[in-house]
């Protein structure tokens, strides 16, 4: 039996839940598929012998992920907020989210194939939009109001004026 954590997040899926916890472990690091359980007997949304719930872990967070059927939908209202260090590493996780399915939202924001959210954040952002100086901060905070994936070039040019 895999230990279970305390604390650990539900995601909901209609039957993909195995899918998408490959994928995240496939494109993050410290991430990881944990345990596939099988349901025991029919449920709801399926039948004994199907995937009933995944544990994974997405960049050190324990998840499991409940194949529930199509009642609930993902929404903005949960995402997962990856920070980035380079303009490198934020291509590489928008376009493998958005590249696989996915689409983009504005600010940093894009959906996966399963309606998950993801913002991808650079740290260069977060800095500039919390510069000391307000003038700064705002026109970094424009500049990101303006963007799909955050561009940081841009964003380091319009904190500095």
């Amino acid at each position: 039996m895999t230990k279970i954590a305390k604390n650990t997040v539900c995601l909901w899926y209609d039957g993909s839940a195995e899918e998408a916890a490959r994928f995240y472990a496939a494109t993050f690091p410290d991430s990881s598929v944990d345990a596939v359980q099988r349901a025991p007997g029919d449920f709801p949304s399926g039948k004994e012998g199907d995937v009933l719930t995944v544990l994974f872990t997405v960049m050190g967070i324990p998840c499991l992920g409940l194949n529930g059927g199509s009642a609930f939908k993902h929404n903005e209202a949960f995402s997962f907020q990856v920070a980035t260090a380079d303009q490198s590493e934020t291509d590489r996780y928008w376009n493998e989210i958005v590249g696989n399915g996915g689409q983009e939202s504005a600010c940093g924001w894009c959906k996966d194939k399963w309606g998950l959210s993801w913002q991808i954040t650079p740290l260069a952002l977060t800095e500039a939009i919390t510069d000391p100086d307000p003038a700064a901060a705002k026109r970094a905070f424009n500049a990101m109001m303006t963007m799909r994936k955050i561009d940081i070039a841009m964003i380091e040019a319009a904190r500095r004026g």
